[in-house]
């Protein structure tokens, strides 16, 4: 086969040279850097985000999400906070962090009106938080553990990034932090930052 005539992208339009790149990154550090690139627009590739960049609703907030990338927490899901009508959004933000940076951010809940849910490493645990309705129908909720706990999430986040940094998020805490009050946009990731900023490295 002629060399121009490889692949330059896979079926979700996601750059293969972005993603080798991750095929290098073993630890959290390295897989914020590469997510705070793409939150930045400098890689078309991000684990389980089955497109090339991010929704238009997450703009707002990528730069800041980029800093706790930095920072050590490598982010996984989150949304700003919105009252369009009748639809309404919590602020949140999720992601695996080391246990030092997960006792930090539960800390959040003790000193701020913001609220952290830890899960521990291998805990799987489901529950119904509401943080998206749209009218009366909620639409999206936190309080389920995400960390690859079974032979099948590890091999999926291993096939989309390496078996080393699967084992990894298997082994770190994933937490959801989230603001109580609804369509509030201007609270959470500052104080998220602030918390992170403060854990000793180690």
């Amino acid at each position: 086969m002629d060399p121009q005539e490889l692949p330059t992208h896979d079926q979700f339009g996601r750059r293969l040279e972005d993603r080798g790149v991750w095929r290098q990154a073993t630890s959290l550090a390295a897989a914020g850097e590469l997510t705070a690139r793409w939150l930045e627009g400098e890689s078309q590739y991000q684990p389980g985000t089955f497109a090339p960049g991010f929704d238009d609703e997450t703009r707002p907030i990528a730069s800041s999400l980029a800093e706790l990338n930095r920072n050590g927490l490598f982010t996984k899901e989150s949304q700003p906070g919105l009252r369009p009508g009748p639809a309404a959004q919590r602020q949140y933000v999720t992601g695996f962090c080391s246990a030092a940076a997960a006792s930090a951010l539960i800390g959040l809940s003790a000193r701020t009106e913001l609220v952290t849910v830890a899960h521990a490493p291998g805990e799987s645990s489901n529950a119904a938080i509401p943080v998206t309705l749209a009218g009366t129908e909620v639409t999206t909720v936190l309080g389920s553990s995400e960390n690859p706990v079974d032979e099948e999430q590890i091999r999926d986040w291993a096939d989309e990034t390496n078996d080393s940094l699967a084992l990894l998020l298997a082994d770190s805490w994933y937490v959801e932090v989230f603001d109580p009050v609804w369509g509030r946009n201007d609270r959470l990731l500052p104080e998220v930052l602030a918390a992170l900023l403060a854990v000793e490295p180690g």
